[in-house]
């Protein structure tokens, strides 16, 4: 009997030292195993080709007069933009888009029953390039641009018997004019933030609608009578463009673009009669929601007629105080 109790108290002592053993045992083959396993790969990025952004701006100004013995009359003056950019890029090709559309207009207490419009423009420009080569600093380019209006613009009103304003003398609304320029060319862009747009190719269809305004943008007339004369709603343009464009970051918050638009008509006088439009634009973010901007527009156009001249040169400035946000990239 001893001797069995004995066996068992060995045995008991026994095999916690065997399950030790082969605990360790198993330990060892599963840590030779994980060593020996592959390395899982990182997993890869997603390339992204497109980068877009919309800045919205708008702004507000308010006088108001309570016997104020200076005079003047009580205003508000609202305006409101938006910039949008959309641009791809992949290997040796890129596609830049951008909109940029503004709207602004003046309420006066002595024309209380009328909007005068301050500010008006819609802009939509679309360009595809392909790179001459990896490193180079030319690109083949196909590009197009849209400008025109949104509402009808007034030069001046005048005050019936009821008292009531009455807006006269059209100068222009939308799609009057209305211009559609499409060009193939080759671009020199030394740095990200030049470059220059040579298109010898560039055909410009300008559209008129309101055909009280036809003989003003210089439509070409298609037919005359004692009663009227009539002018067509679209002319066609065959030439050359060129189209520079500079922005400047002077810090964090002061910014500076401008853009040089020229243009020749093979079809008439070419190199003679050139149509020019300049765009300068500045902003100062004074804060994180707010900004001032100043913007000047120059538009020389041969065959405008303006006040009953041609060849007048045009122009205009717009300040404003905005607030402002940002979506998508900077």
């Amino acid at each position: 009997m001893k001797r069995i109790f004995v066996f068992l108290g060995v045995l008991a002592l026994c095999i916690p030292a065997f399950a030790q053993d082969d605990a360790q045992q198993a330990a060892a083959e599963a840590a030779a195993a994980f060593a020996d396993a592959p390395e899982e790969a990182a997993p890869v990025a997603k390339p992204k080709y497109w980068t877009k952004s919309s800045v919205f701006d708008f702004g507000l100004n308010q006088t108001s007069l309570t016997n104020w013995a200076a005079g003047g009359f009580k205003n508000v003056t609202l305006s409101a933009a938006i910039d949008a950019k959309a641009d791809y890029a992949r290997n040796l090709a890129s596609w830049n888009n951008r909109l940029q559309l503004q709207y602004g207009f003046i309420w006066s207490e002595d024309k209380f029953n009328v909007l005068q419009k301050s500010n008006d423009r819609i802009y939509l420009e679309s360009k595809f390039a392909i790179k001459t080569a990896p490193d180079s600093k030319w690109n083949y380019t196909a590009s197009y641009d849209f400008r025109s209006q949104f509402t009808d613009t007034w030069g001046t009103y005048t005050q019936g018997e009821d008292e009531l304003w009455v807006p006269s003398d059209l100068k222009s609304g939308f799609f009057s004019p209305a211009y559609n320029n499409l060009a193939l060319g080759i671009e020199w862009k030394p740095v990200d933030w030049f470059d220059v747009n040579f298109s010898p190719l560039t055909g410009s269809l300008i559209f008129c609608t309101n055909s009280l305004l036809r003989k003003s943008y210089g439509m070409p007339q298609i037919s005359a009578t004692d009663e009227a004369v009539l002018y067509d709603s679209k002319l066609f343009q065959f030439g050359a463009s060129i189209k520079a464009n500079a922005r400047f970051a002077i810090n964090e918050v002061f910014n500076y673009e401008t853009q040089l638009v020229l243009f020749t008509d093979y079809l008439n006088k070419p190199f003679a009669q050139n149509r020019v439009n300049w765009d300068n634009k500045i902003t100062w973010q004074i804060a994180k929601f707010f900004k001032i901007g100043f913007s000047t527009w120059l538009i020389y156009d041969p065959i405008v007629e303006i006040d009953g001249v041609v060849s007048k040169v045009q122009f205009k400035d717009f300040l404003s105080f905005n607030l402002t946000y940002t979506l998508g990239d900077k």
